[in-house]
């Protein structure tokens, strides 16, 4: 599945969260990931988040699409970080 994953997390939490957040998915602006990932990878990562958040605190949202084709992407800007892989 494709997802999109956002959060709003305490600056002192902000790091531990943006690493975890890397090893799965694409880091494409502050606070804000999307790319490909498993439903077992996905529930991993949700219980990684889990761990480092403060459920009082802190949000995590996740939107899932079947597949990237499905969703329409605009950038509007300059483009943090590009998905293009170069082999």
């Amino acid at each position: 599945m494709y997802v999109i994953l956002v959060y709003d997390i305490g600056q002192k939490r902000v790091g531990k969260m943006l690493k975890l957040c890397r090893k799965y998915l694409n880091w494409i602006q502050n606070s804000v990931f999307e790319g490909e990932i498993s439903e077992v990878k996905l529930k991993e990562l949700i219980a990684k988040t889990r761990s480092i958040m403060d459920k009082d605190y802190d949000s995590l949202i996740i939107f899932k699409s079947r597949q990237e084709k499905w969703l329409e992407k605009q950038i509007v800007g300059k483009e943090k970080s590009s998905l293009d892989q170069i082999i």
